[in-house]
């Protein structure tokens, strides 16, 4: 199971792509994370769907300097990833 997320809002220049690894990798998941080119983070998120849903809570909210105006997601068939990158 994945999920492909998209954010939007002050996502960028704090600490954002960060915060999603770390808190992926506490909760085993794997997959990448990237800013676009229109100011927002993009994420895939690969594991047990459980902590997928945990870590779009978190995103939701982010890093202390964020603000997030929108999240999307989509569920997705998984990929294979070794790790968690950024991109």
């Amino acid at each position: 199971m994945q999920a492909h997320i998209f954010i939007s809002g002050l996502v960028q220049g704090v600490s954002f792509r960060y915060f999603i690894k770390s808190n992926a990798q506490k909760r085993d998941l794997l997959g990448w994370v990237r800013n676009t080119e229109d100011g927002g983070v993009e994420a895939v998120l690969a594991g047990e769907k459980e902590k997928i849903e945990e870590m779009i809570v978190l995103c939701r909210k982010g890093p202390m300097l964020a603000e997030v105006k929108h999240l999307g997601f989509e569920w997705e068939e998984a990929e294979e990833f070794n790790d968690f990158q950024i991109h």
